[in-house]
């Protein structure tokens, strides 16, 4: 990586910033609904694992390989926090990203402007090479993210993971900075503003 990360990313409505212990009470607020845990690896989510995840980020990398790196997206607006999104350093020159939203933001495109400006700051000032992520293959909504993002489906990996009492499909996506750059320029207001399965430590 060949910069740090900066201390904060700003899009028209929008900030990302690294988890802070005040965060806790939002991040059980939204993570702990059943909508948003459907597709997500969490059965439950409380004041511990919340306090576990923001305890674990307190010394975290985005360069680090086989970590998370967890970004807290405030709504400039009103200050409030309204999801997160991940990086998992998969090599120095791969991250996979994830992103959950509370619902009440979902369908705003939120989820489309934040992940667009992590992928500018990766391919950008920190030199990744390769972008990617897995979504659970009944998620449409984040697959359909992922592709006006830009993103390839590589992958389809089929009664792949055993989540919930059952075998899961997913899907694979990934984008290299050569198709960033080249994709045509497009807005950041899709509507897919849904949480991304299994992207998410």
């Amino acid at each position: 990586m060949s910069q740090p990360f900066p201390p904060c990313l700003s899009t028209a409505r929008l900030r990302l910033r690294p988890l802070l212990p005040g965060d806790a009470l939002a991040l059980c607020r939204y993570r702990a609904l059943p909508e948003v845990s459907r597709y997500q690896t969490w059965k439950s989510f409380g004041p511990e694992d919340a306090a576990r995840l923001i305890e674990g980020q307190r010394d975290a990398q985005p360069d680090e390989p086989g970590t998370w790196f967890q970004l807290a997206i405030i709504e400039t607006a009103t200050g409030a926090m309204i999801g997160d999104c991940g990086l998992h350093c998969l090599s120095l020159e791969e991250t996979e990203l994830g992103i959950t939203l509370a619902p009440v933001h979902q369908g705003r495109g939120y989820a489309a402007e934040a992940l667009a400006a992590v992928i500018v700051c990766l391919f950008g000032p920190l030199g990744m090479h390769r972008v990617s992520a897995i979504t659970d293959a009944e998620n449409h909504a984040s697959a359909a993210l992922f592709q006006r993002l830009g993103f390839r489906r590589e992958t389809h990996f089929i009664d792949h993971v055993w989540c919930r009492e059952s075998w899961g499909s997913e899907y694979g996506f990934a984008l290299s900075r050569r198709e960033w750059e080249l994709r045509p320029a497009r807005g950041q207001g899709d509507r897919s503003a849904q949480q991304t399965p299994r992207s998410v430590p």
